[in-house]
């Protein structure tokens, strides 16, 4: 397979669940390979995912791909490779806040929420299982008072008894200051430091590996990646998932298909 020259590489940011991951929690062969191709091409292949790092090496491991960075937690955590690692990272940058005001209002709207919060040491403390979310990783059950006086790079809100629409108009009569939030699937808030996302941490990773802005290619499918997408469709390419919402879809640059159609495919084959 030929390699492209050094001014022809592109940083290639991927989110992982509804963009690599189906539903089912399954990446396609056809996309392992294509990720492995572009990054055997020369391309800087990498994560940029709102998972915490205990969850992100295993898709890494399933891709075998091995970037400089990977951007976790929303943009709060940046990894970087380091070859004497236990898993062949070590934490580069990470951002943290107190959760406890921004709790303490969410809770006096949704008394019966569901809470969770990632300690910048990838620990997750929550008030009741979350769906999707493995309790089985570095994982403690606490109740709502022990959450308030951990250091945070993540707060998880879910409530189920909303359907989207109702829990945005909750969300907006909260008013959340002082943090950075995004809706994720069903009725499900994610929250991070002021000014942190993954576009805040992408743009250290562009400046470290000294990739012009033209030269950017980000993908996704959720709310808490329209930052990201809005950022490389500027100059470079910001694809929207056929399965993202219209709001996604209307700031990037390109949308290719669904996960489960292999959309990916699309946009990933259009690298040099």
């Amino acid at each position: 397979m030929s390699v492209v020259a050094p001014e022809d590489r592109w940083l290639v940011a991927l989110d992982v669940d509804g963009t690599l991951l189906t539903h089912r929690g399954d990446v396609a062969p056809e996309v392992v390979d294509a990720v492995r191709a572009a990054a055997q091409r020369g391309h800087e292949v990498m994560l940029a995912t709102g998972r915490s790092l205990v969850e992100t090496i295993p898709v890494l491991r399933q891709l075998d791909i091995w970037p400089e960075y990977v951007v976790c937690s929303n943009g709060a955590m940046l990894l970087k490779r380091d070859a004497l690692a236990e898993d062949g990272y070590v934490k580069h940058y990470i951002e943290t806040f107190n959760p406890e005001k921004v709790l303490k209002l969410i809770k006096g709207h949704l008394p019966d929420g569901k809470y969770a919060v990632e300690d910048e040491h990838g620990n997750y403390y929550f008030t009741e299982p979350l769906p999707g979310v493995d309790p089985t990783l570095m994982a403690h059950q606490v109740d709502f008072e022990g959450l308030l006086n951990l250091q945070a790079t993540r707060v998880v809100v879910v409530s189920p008894d909303h359907d989207t629409e109702d829990f945005l108009q909750v969300v907006e009569r909260i008013g959340l200051k002082q943090v950075s939030y995004s809706i994720g699937w069903a009725a499900w808030l994610d929250i991070a430091p002021e000014g942190v996302s993954k576009a805040s941490a992408l743009e250290k990773v562009r400046e470290a590996l000294e990739f012009p802005r033209s030269r950017i290619f980000a993908a996704g499918d959720g709310n808490n990646d329209i930052q990201m997408i809005e950022w490389a469709a500027e100059l470079g390419r910001g694809v929207a998932m056929g399965n993202a919402e219209p709001e996604i879809k209307e700031v990037a640059s390109e949308v290719c298909g669904n996960v489960q159609d292999l959309g990916l495919l699309e946009a990933l084959n259009k690298l040099p």
